[in-house]
C-alpha cells in the first residue's frame, strides 16, 4: 500500500442532522458507522466520540468507542477522554484514532483552557480543558506519526484562538518536534482559519483544503487534515453527510519521493 486514505470526522457522538431541530435530532450510531465505512479509509480520526454527561461523569469503557471498535473489524484503535470536569456541558467529548495498521507509542496531552467566563442557560461558567492524542503506525514500510485534536471554540465565547493561542501553541510544539511523515487532524474550531494555517505552516505542515465549509451550523472551515513534506496529498473531498453537524473530510496521501 503506497497510497493511503485518511478520514477526518467530527461524529457529534452519533447525533444525526435535522434541518428543523438539529439539537433534538436522535443519536444513531449506525449512521456514524455507515459514514465511516463508505470512505474505506486506512486511518480514521474522530472527534466528539462520546456525549458529555452531567457532573463530568465519564463511562468506562466509553460506550460509543467500544461499539465502534467492536464493529470496525480490521482496525486498531486508541481513544482518550479529556480530563473529567463537573463543568462539562452536554456536547461531544473524546477523541479516537482507528488504523488498519497497528498503533504504537500512543500519546495523550492535556490542552488547558483559559478561564473565560460565559453564560450557558442562565448559569455562568468557564470552559473545560481539551486534549491532543497521537500514535505511530507503519504504512508501506514507513513510520507515520498521527495526531488528532479538538480545540476550544473561542468564537462561541466572544473571543478567538488568535487572542488565546495557548492550545494551538501546544499542538504546534509537537508538530515542530516531528521527524518523518506526519498527519494532524481535528476540529480546530477556528472561524478565521488563515492564522491557524499560517501557524502550522511555520512548523512545516499544510492543510489539504481551506475553500469548502465543513460545518453545517455556520459557514466555517473548522475541520482540517494537516500533513508535512514527506507526504504528498493526492486528492481530497469534503463530503456532506446527515450523520453529523460536521461534514466528512477525506484525503489520499502518497509518500514524497
Amino acid at each position: 500500500m503506497s497510497r493511503f486514505r485518511v478520514l477526518q470526522f467530527n461524529m457529534q457522538f452519533g447525533q444525526v442532522w435535522d434541518d428543523t431541530y438539529p439539537d433534538r435530532a436522535p443519536i444513531r450510531l449506525e449512521a456514524t458507522l455507515a459514514e465511516i465505512r463508505r470512505h474505506d479509509a486506512d486511518v480514521v480520526m474522530l472527534q466528539e466520540v462520546e456525549q458529555a454527561l452531567p457532573g463530568g461523569v465519564q463511562f468506562q469503557p466509553p460506550p460509543n468507542y467500544t461499539r465502534l471498535a467492536g464493529e470496525l473489524t480490521g482496525y486498531h484503535g486508541w481513544f482518550a477522554y479529556p480530563k473529567a470536569d463537573p463543568r462539562e456541558l452536554p456536547f461531544g467529548i473524546g477523541l479516537a484514532i482507528f488504523s488498519r495498521t497497528e498503533l504504537s507509542e500512543t500519546l495523550r496531552v492535556e490542552l488547558p483552557s483559559p478561564p473565560i467566563e460565559f453564560e450557558f442557560f442562565g448559569k455562568k461558567t468557564t470552559p473545560t480543558d481539551r486534549v491532543l492524542i497521537g500514535a505511530r503506525t507503519t504504512i508501506a514500510g514507513r513510520e507515520v506519526q498521527l495526531f488528532n485534536t479538538h480545540l476550544l471554540a473561542f468564537f462561541m465565547l466572544g473571543s478567538s484562538s488568535t487572542l488565546n493561542p495557548f492550545q494551538r501553541n501546544l499542538v504546534a510544539e509537537h508538530l515542530a518536534k516531528v521527524q518523518g511523515p506526519a498527519i494532524l487532524t481535528g476540529d480546530f474550531n477556528v472561524s478565521k482559519h488563515e492564522s491557524l494555517v499560517a501557524q502550522f505552516g511555520s512548523c512545516g505542515f499544510a492543510t489539504v483544503q481551506t475553500a469548502e465549509v465543513t460545518w453545517r451550523r455556520r459557514p466555517y472551515v473548522l475541520d482540517h487534515i494537516f500533513y508535512n513534506s514527506p507526504l504528498r496529498c493526492a486528492g481530497h473531498r469534503v463530503v456532506p453527510t446527515p450523520a453529523s453537524d460536521h461534514h466528512a473530510l477525506v484525503a489520499d496521501f502518497e509518500f514524497a519521493r
